[in-house]
């Protein structure tokens, strides 16, 4: 594709990315077959290359308009369309410049400002979320339903392990996983704990930066990454008296955004080594579970007997590309695992996705929970914190993360 950026940001690092990522694209059209939005919507603009025509457009000096917002508001960023491209575009990348670049020039209805900046004010900050979703876990039945879908019943996160081990990693508990499934960090560390693997979770560290980053807030979200790499580096470099092996990501969403810190913060001279360092360090838990593959299997053969359907998210398979681990890893535990169809189209989640465009989340979301329930599953289970919860609202089938399955076989082992 030929581009002539407008002056404003031809020279610019976001210029010469985005320059890059459009002469890549061919305009085929593949990504459209596999764009939920498009599928639902049916409209161009509302596909990938329609979206990338507007970024076009916009970046060559024509005036955006709130049409154009609304067509870039509403893609989840899922993706999808980067693991279909035959040309490698960059998708995820050109759609946050040219998200930032029209937010600076259209102007957002107050309504629209206040929900955008009440979201990225209260959920990087535990210090505000945690004691809000306290409270609304308190009066939860009295709530409407659409906030009771936002607000998961309370639940014990059991014990932390205490043993140590001279195996040691670090982990990123996350800005709303704390609150809203605790059990889902604790199911983690001792599974790790089983496997002789100490979990450590570093106080400093908070928000991966990613709410603030993909509301437009780009500087905001960037001292959130800066403020974790702070946070992890004496584990890292071995000031802190050891050296840890990983960052382990059960948070599929915030281990897409971590891995990308070496990008994102490429171009800051005092943070440029150590990002690409963290992210080189960053591990799904998919990834770090295969390893033990052969003891996990010693362990739970036969232990779970539910049939599970599992969704995998978006940020797993299309934002980090890793596809058929938790398979395998819960296939060799001898769980009877099941994809359903259509599984690599995003269930609606997305991050504040579901709050900002709640009329197309819910609609796939209810796709998505058609395709699993076709599977008959005992469970549904996933890797990512919005996806549990925004499924979990349409279902009355049991939603967890797949390491609390391997964690309550192991402790009943």
């Amino acid at each position: 594709m030929q581009t002539n950026l407008a002056d404003f940001i031809r020279d610019t690092n976001e210029g010469k990315e985005a320059d890059a990522i459009l002469r890549s694209c061919v305009h085929c059209g593949f990504c459209t077959a596999t764009c939920p939005t498009y599928q639902l919507l049916g409209d161009e603009l509302d596909g990938p290359r329609g979206r990338i025509y507007l970024i076009k457009q916009v970046l060559e000096g024509k005036p955006a308009t709130a049409a154009t917002q609304s067509h870039l508001d509403r893609c989840l960023t899922c993706r999808n369309c980067e693991s279909t491209c035959p040309s490698g575009v960059q998708y995820g990348r050109l759609v946050d410049i040219g998200r930032k670049v029209v937010e600076d020039q259209v102007p957002r209805p107050l309504g629209q400002r206040i929900v955008r900046t009440t979201l990225k004010t209260l959920l990087p900050n535990k210090w505000l979320f945690n004691p809000a979703m306290k409270a609304g876990q308190l009066v939860r039945p009295l709530l409407p339903q659409k906030l009771q879908n936002k607000v998961p019943p309370k639940q014990d996160a059991g014990q932390w392990p205490t043993r140590t081990h001279a195996r040691k990693m670090l982990m990123l508990d996350g800005c709303v996983q704390p609150a809203m499934s605790p059990n889902i960090n604790s199911s983690t560390a001792r599974v790790l704990d089983a496997l002789g693997v100490e979990l450590i979770v570093p106080p400093k560290a908070g928000c991966c930066g990613a709410i603030r980053y993909h509301l437009n807030d780009q500087d905001g979200g960037l001292d959130d990454m800066r403020r974790n790499i702070d946070a992890w580096w004496p584990y890292v470099d071995g000031s802190a008296g050891f050296t840890v092996e990983a960052i382990v990501m059960n948070a599929s969403g915030c281990g897409a955004t971590v891995k990308e810190y070496g990008h994102l913060l490429q171009h800051d001279a005092a943070y440029a080594a150590k990002a690409h360092r963290i992210a080189q360090l960053t591990r799904d838990i998919s990834e770090i579970l295969p390893d033990f593959e052969t003891e996990l299997a010693g362990k739970l053969k036969g232990k779970i007997g539910k049939r599970v359907a599992y969704h995998p998210p978006c940020t797993l398979q299309h934002g980090q590309k890793i596809r058929g681990k938790v398979e395998q890893i819960l296939g060799s535990a001898g769980v009877d695992v099941k994809l359903c169809a259509d599984s690599h189209l995003c269930c609606g989640s997305a991050g504040t996705y579901s709050v900002l465009q709640p009329e197309l989340s819910y609609r796939l979301r209810d796709n998505k929970l058609n395709n699993l329930q076709a599977t008959q599953p005992d469970m549904i289970v996933s890797g990512n914190i919005g996806c549990l919860t925004h499924l979990q609202s349409g279902t009355d089938t049991p939603v967890k993360h797949w390491i609390e399955l391997l964690d309550a076989a192991l402790v009943g082992s």
